[in-house]
């Protein structure tokens, strides 16, 4: 290397190590104004990392699969259906030519007995080449293969994920080969998955894998020949060269084919692609749209931060005026004034993203392990990665830059002469500066994060008192599944009559019934297709109605406190050997017969041609899992005439639900102790459904709070550097008798304008943003009075609380002293 080259890299190392010494020094010598840098910064740049690792974690991210970035989701119709029937997986497996694989997968829970005690577990059920497919591997022993299936109940094989060996065989290496027994039929245990490997949905782990192809053995039916019933999810692995608008194309020639071929029961078979890891476009995609909206509500949270900051540097500046006159004047360079406030806001931003991104790291690890919904075996793949330290890092060194940049023309402009001859830069101007319009800016992204989030609290309050249909109160809900320990065929309702009867002997206990699955659960709703008593084509496309159905004995309209408008409820004899009937909600009464009142007594048909007479008419009701969708068409069905092994118990009672879950336990054992049940509150199994509601009021209220509190500190640093710089402007005005109101209009004036015009905008664009909350949040709304009312005074009380000790200052004035000191 040149020596002149060395001289020259050497003398930028001492300029650039003498600026981070000067730094420092100052930094320490304002610690108020370095903890109150760093903790903004701390907080914006924190709750990005927050948002962007959730968005990463969850959307960016793929599987942890082998060349994961080639699987993908089936989907078909216009509904983008995820479930598809196993004759149509095999035609749509053994047909395509984009595909090197199709593998099928359905999640069930069952009742798994190792020879101690039966616990539920969560189980998939997947096809043979599943494994295969996805190109796992086994850590120990080995997983099902291609090459296993020779036809139904031919195989039971079990295959254990690596978390479920290590807490429930405590990592026993001679369980390969064990018999246990699942649904009180026997499976043996023939592997065990690495540790990385949590099953197909990414949000969901399961405790194990069996064959698909065993479903008889596990469930007690066999419907995989039923091309018309659909539960299962298909993925395939699409062949190098071949994009997705040509495996969409190859997938619709062979949904054609099936539409000619099956009619009736393969109705609107064009598919579509979606990414595996979260379920599909519907779910993964309202995820995707959540996450994308926080980030850029955290984003506005940044740019805030960095307002506020650039508005504080900006008056440290002018209060620096005096030291930049005399550097200047002894010959120092703008420019290099310039770097070294450059070099103070980058270390302050990299302090505040290193405190802010161990804050982060410490909220990721819990939410990584947070179990939102005890029943499922859910899991948030959140931890950060190099992307997130990465997005970390180029984000604080961006708002350094950013907000340490908003002094330069104010530098660049400074007069050293005028400077040191008058001792001051001079009272604060009448012009807007650039400092306004930032504040401006912080307050109005304020008033967006006030308003949006006063919106989502108030539709949570509403959702939490709204008319379901039903009533949680005072509801106990009894999940289980009677397949789980072995009943099949006539021993099923005979069972679930016993259970209701040891419900009812419970004291306290005023009414109890079942159904299949409630309203408002996570596994709701069975949509089916009915049609007018007059048709003759029953064609799916030719339906009256696509309505919700339930199976239910008797009383449980009036356990569940559902209202009955008209005719009657079901009794013990609607029963297999008695005619078919039906209670429907107003809704179906609308679409399928036109009017409400003239429904009771007619009759409507169901796919397969039988007729169905109405006997109820019940209030119309939400149930299905998301609450912003409008209310649907329901149909009642009587138990008996409806068999379902999945039993929900819903028990009302007055006693407190710790005594009333004890006593139910305790008839349980005594009719079956290999019975898994699962308790709950029906408030507690509403989670499910008011979870988007509540994620989204916690986010969106954190996020208002941070921006409240960068507001009140933009709002204070401008009022307060306003009449620190006027102290002897409004002495004088005091001197010369100027009343108090007169004293706070010029000392404050301008604040207050700032926070009057920023809070105007900010509720203008926070009621057109809080409009996309309304599909998200149930019962959100931008225009109710109330919001608005309070979004006023919530911004009236922050300029309040942020311009009282400036205003105490100004008040405080004694013209004698400070004129004495001039």
């Amino acid at each position: 290397m040149p020596v002149t080259h060395r001289i020259f890299r050497d003398a930028r190392m001492l300029a650039l190590w003498q600026d981070l010494r000067f730094g420092i020094r100052m930094l320490k010598k304002n610690p108020g104004f370095t903890a109150v840098a760093v903790l903004t910064l701390a907080v914006a740049i924190g709750a990005n990392a927050v948002v962007f690792s959730a968005l990463n974690g969850l959307i960016l991210r793929p599987l942890n699969v082998p060349h994961a970035e080639s699987l993908y989701l089936l989907q078909h119709g216009s509904d983008k259906s995820l479930n598809h029937s196993y004759p149509d997986y095999l035609d749509l497996r053994d047909r395509n030519r984009s595909f090197d694989g199709l593998m099928a997968y359905n999640i069930i829970q069952g009742g798994l007995d190792t020879g101690n005690n039966s616990s539920r577990a969560w189980v998939y059920e997947v096809s043979w080449n599943y494994f295969d497919v996805l190109e796992i591997q086994p850590y120990l022993g080995r997983v099902l293969h291609a090459s296993d299936e020779h036809g139904p109940n031919s195989a039971p094989y079990m295959v254990l994920t690596y978390a479920y060996w290590h807490t429930h065989f405590q990592d026993d290496r001679a369980v390969v080969g064990r018999s246990v027994q699942l649904n009180k039929r026997s499976f043996t245990i023939v592997g065990v998955t690495r540790p990385e490997f949590r099953g197909s949905v990414l949000i969901f782990s399961p405790d194990f894998f069996v064959p698909l192809a065993d479903r008889e053995r596990v469930e007690g039916t066999n419907l995989l020949s039923d091309r018309g019933n659909r539960f299962f999810s298909v993925t395939g692995r699409l062949q190098a060269g071949v994009t997705s608008a040509q495996a969409i194309a190859d997938l619709n020639s062979i949904g054609s084919y099936l539409e000619k071929t099956h009619p009736k029961e393969d109705a609107q078979m064009s598919f579509t692609l979606a990414r595996e890891g979260l379920p599909g476009d519907v779910f993964g995609g309202a995820m995707e749209a959540f996450l994308t909206g926080l980030m850029l509500l955290a984003g506005l949270i940044l740019l805030a931060a960095c307002a506020n900051l650039g508005s504080l540097f900006a008056a440290r500046a002018a209060d620096r005026s005096r030291e930049v006159a005399l550097r200047l004047a002894l010959g120092a360079g703008r420019l290099r004034i310039l770097r070294q406030l450059f070099t103070e806001a980058v270390m302050i931003s990299l302090m505040g993203g290193a405190a802010g991104m161990w804050a982060s790291v410490l909220l990721l690890d819990w939410l990584s392990v947070w179990r939102p919904f005890s029943q499922y075996p859910i899991h948030m793949p959140v931890n950060p990665d190099e992307k997130v330290y990465a997005i970390a890092f180029l984000l604080s060194l961006a708002s350094g830059l950013l907000f340490g940049a908003v002094p330069v023309r104010q530098i660049l402009r400074t007069d050293a002469y005028q400077v040191i001859k008058s001792g001051t830069t001079g009272m604060v101007g009448r012009r807007l500066t650039a400092r306004d319009v930032l504040l401006a800016l912080q307050v109005a992204i304020c008033a967006v994060l006030v308003t949006s989030s006063i919106v989502a609290v108030r539709g949570l309050a509403r959702s939490l008192h709204s008319d379901f249909g039903f009533e949680p109160r005072n509801a106990m809900l009894v999940e289980t599944d009677l397949d789980m320990a072995g009943y099949r065929g006539e021993a099923v309702p005979a069972m679930q009559k016993r259970i209701i009867d040891a419900m009812t002997v419970i004291p306290e206990v005023t009414a109890a019934a079942l159904i299949n699955v409630p309203p408002l659960h996570p596994a709701c709703c069975n949509d089916s297709i009915v049609f007018t008593d007059e048709a003759t084509d029953l064609r799916p496309t030719m339906a009256a109605a696509h309505p919700v159905a339930f199976s239910i004995s008797p009383e449980y309209l009036r356990t569940a406190g559902t209202a009955l408008l008209a005719g009657r409820d079901f009794t013990w004899h609607d029963n297999e050997n008695a005619p078919r009937v039906a209670v429907i909600n107003r809704e179906f009464a609308r679409r399928v017969f036109g009017s409400v009142p003239n429904a009771t007594g007619r009759y409507f048909k169901l796919p397969e041609g039988k007729r169905i007479q109405v006997v109820g008419i019940v209030e119309d009701g939400k149930y299905s899992p998301n609450l912003t969708d409008p209310l649907p068409p329901a149909m009642f069905l009587p138990l008996l005439q409806s068999p379902s092994t999945e039993t929900y118990v819903v028990v009302r009672s007055s006693i407190k639900p710790p005594q009333l879950a004890s006593a139910i336990r305790t008839k349980l054992r005594e009719l079956d102790s290999g019975l898994p049940p699962f308790l709950q509150t029906w408030n507690q199994a509403l989670d499910g459904a008011l979870f988007v509601s509540r994620t989204a009021a916690l986010s969106l209220g954190v996020l208002g709070v941070m921006g409240a509190m960068l507001a009140v500190t933009g709002i204070f640093g401008m009022a307060a550097y306003s009449v620190s710089k006027r102290l002897r402007e409004l002495g004088i005005r005091m001197a010369l008798g100027a009343q108090r109101k007169e004293v706070l209009k010029a000392a404050l004036g301008r604040a207050v304008r700032v926070l009057a015009v920023g809070s105007a905008a900010g509720l203008l664009l926070g009621i057109l943003a809080s409009r996309v909350l309304a599909s998200i949040v149930y019962q959100a709304s931008s225009r109710d009075p109330l919001v608005l009312t309070v979004v006023v005074l919530a911004m009236g009380l922050l300029g309040l609380l942020a311009t009282w000790i400036p205003a105490q200052r100004a008040l405080s004035i004694d013209p004698a002293i400070l004129l004495r000191e001039e």
